[in-house]
Parts: C-alpha cells; sequence; structure tokens
C-alpha cells in the first residue's frame, strides 16, 4: 500500500525532551513511512545556520533515511516568480510530444531552469540551511554539478496518467556510502493530487546496481525489480508526503523513488539540485557534468567560495537563453565515477 498521511512527521528543537522512544528507534517494524521534518527558527533562518539540534535530527535522518524535510525555508513570492516562468516554459517542452526531455512518460518533464540575474535567487540555487546539512554529509566543499528540474504535467488525451517505475538516480555500480544528495524545491505545495514524489525511505542504504533493470542511459534504466520491491514493502512501504511550497527536501542519490502522475489541472514543478562530495570523481570529458549560468552571476558564485564548489561556465546571457531548453532527458547524464575503489571494498 501506500500510505495517504499528508505531512512529514515534524520534530521541533524543544520536543525531544517529551519523546519516550527516539525518532531514530533502530527496530525497523517501528520506522514510519513518512519522512521527517524540521522547522528551523526564524533566528535559524536569519542566521543561515540551524542549531546542533535541528542538524543532528537532519543528518541522522539521512542516514537512515535517506531523505529529510526543512520546511518554510525560502519566501513564497521568490518560488512563486520562478513558477511561473518554469511553468510556462514547461509547456512548451510539453508541446514538442515525443521529442521532449521526458523522463520515462511523458507525464514527467525534464527542464533546466534559465540561470540568469532575473530568475537566480541565492537562497533558493545556494540555500545556506541545505548546504550546512549537504557538509555535514559529504564533508566539506562539496561540487554542486546539476541543477535541472522535474515537472509533473496535468493529463493530456496524448498522456493520460501514468505513473513512473520505481527507480534510483544511481544508475550504475556506485559507492555504499554516500557521495551524492540532491536538493528538490517544489515550487508550488507537492500533494498526492499533483503528483508527489513517492519515496521509499531507507533503500538508499540497500540500493545496488544489481537489484535494477535496464542499461544505463536509457530513459527506463534504474528500474527496481518487482521481486525486491514486494519485499520491500512488507518491511516499510512507501509514501507520498505533502511537501510545502518554501520548503526544501534532501535526497540521497541513491534511495528508491517513483514519479507520480498528476491528477491536477497545474503543473507541479520540482528543482533538482545535485551535490556530488569532493572526493567523488565524475567521469571526466564523458561527463558534461557543468551548470551553464549568465555571465552576469559569476561574482554572485564565486563569493558563494569556502564550502562549495560550483562546477559552472559562464556565458552570455542570449546564448544561455537560447540553450537552456535544449538539454537532454535525466537518464542520459551521466553521474557515474571514474577510477571507482569499490574493488578495495568487496
Amino acid at each position: 500500500m501506500i500510505l495517504s498521511k499528508a505531512f512529514p512527521r515534524t520534530l521541533h528543537g524543544g520536543q525531544f525532551a517529551h519523546l519516550t522512544t527516539s525518532p531514530f528507534h533502530s527496530q525497523k517494524k517501528s520506522l514510519s513511512s513518512l519522512p521527517l521534518s524540521i522547522k528551523p527558527s526564524p533566528s535559524e533562518n536569519s542566521t543561515g545556520l540551524l542549531s546542533w539540534r535541528n542538524l543532528q535530527t537532519a543528518t541522522r535522518a539521512l542516514h537512515r533515511d535517506g531523505l529529510v524535510v526543512i520546511e518554510d525555508v525560502i519566501d513564497p513570492n521568490t518560488i512563486d516568480h520562478l513558477n511561473t516562468k518554469l511553468v510556462s516554459d514547461a509547456r512548451t517542452l510539453q508541446s514538442a510530444g515525443d521529442a521532449s526531455p521526458y523522463n520515462y512518460n511523458k507525464g514527467n518533464i525534464q527542464q533546466d531552469p534559465p540561470l540568469t540575474p532575473q530568475f537566480f535567487s541565492p537562497s533558493v540555487f545556494l540555500n545556506p540551511l541545505a548546504r550546512q546539512v549537504i557538509h555535514s554529509i559529504l564533508g566539506p566543499r562539496s561540487r554542486l554539478s546539476f541543477i535541472s528540474a522535474n515537472s509533473a504535467m496535468p493529463p493530456t488525451p496524448d498522456s493520460p496518467p501514468q505513473s513512473q517505475p520505481v527507480h534510483s538516480d544511481a544508475d550504475f555500480a556506485h559507492p555504499a556510502s554516500p557521495f551524492a544528495l540532491v536538493v528538490n524545491i517544489p515550487l508550488i505545495d507537492m500533494t498526492i493530487e499533483n503528483g508527489s514524489t513517492e519515496v521509499w525511505l531507507g533503500t538508499h542504504s540497500v540500493s545496488s546496481v544489481a537489484a535494477q533493470e535496464g542499461a544505463h542511459g536509457e530513459r527506463a534504466s534504474g528500474r527496481i525489480a518487482s521481486k525486491l520491491l514486494e519485499e520491500r514493502r512488507e518491511e516499510r512501504p512507501p509514501s507520498q508526503p505533502t511537501v510545502k511550497k518554501g520548503s526544501i527536501v534532501l535526497r540521497d542519490l541513491r534511495l528508491w523513488h517513483a514519479g507520480k502522475p498528476n491528477l491536477s489541472q497545474d503543473v507541479r514543478v520540482m528543482l533538482a539540485l545535485i551535490h556530488f562530495a569532493a572526493w567523488y570523481r565524475l567521469m571526466g570529458d564523458r561527463n558534461p557534468m557543468r551548470v551553464e549560468f549568465d555571465e552576469e552571476l559569476r561574482e554572485v558564485l564565486e563569493s558563494a567560495g569556502g564550502d562549495l564548489q560550483v562546477q559552472g561556465v559562464f556565458m552570455p546571457r542570449a546564448e544561455l537563453e537560447e540553450r537552456y531548453l535544449k538539454r537532454g532527458f535525466g537518464n542520459s547524464y551521466d553521474f557515474d565515477q571514474q577510477d571507482r575503489l569499490e574493488e578495495l571494498f568487496e
């Protein structure tokens, strides 16, 4: 079954004192299928620093569940401005039909945002609270190497409601330790009705390429074998959590998940930014993992400095605006690593 309870479990700093059982209880049967959510205080939002309690909660949730939600950290007006543009772009891409950059089915479109000053906000793309959690998991100097979005489109006669297969984005032989985190930012409230992503909490720790079907790079790669899904369902079934606009979802790249059909009449856009650990070596010349930015953003991005490496290239705005809607579908990107060391740990 898919749990239909709407919201993730939210913990505020003082709640731990009143818990008789730890939210990180080790007995698997007691684990919820809904993700844990933290709500930063106004002080944490203004300083860009989580308290030790919230940071520990988020870090432990990512290690245990492979996913955590940070609530109410981006101004809704900033989100609305970006959403208006991306919804228009999504409709343009959808009109291309079979030639659109869809993932698994034409109801789920891969699209990049235009990274120009008009649509670039550091609170969205360089959020300090998200970065603090990311570096707690991946270590310092993580690499932001991918900025895109996944748009769940309302059904049409040519594209009826359809779910993606349950899959992992790590559709290649990958490390057993955390090496990449996805920052997902919904641009409207994300609900079951409009296609909230189905998540299989805890599967990042059991994920492997041996559990998958389909060749790397195919539209349907990364599918999890049905037998394994049924076994996992008995242990910890999936859920479709509601995530409020202005919140951020952090997800381990290895986690099993599935895009679900959008049964509403609104385009549901969700940004997807991927940070890789500094030690993880993307596939060099084989891998065009460079984010294209308007050259006027160079100073903003370079000032991010310190704890983050932005893998970017800069170009004139006219060139960027001509290119940004001509990307491939999600599985056409190569997140594999060169010179893997896995044989040392077998």
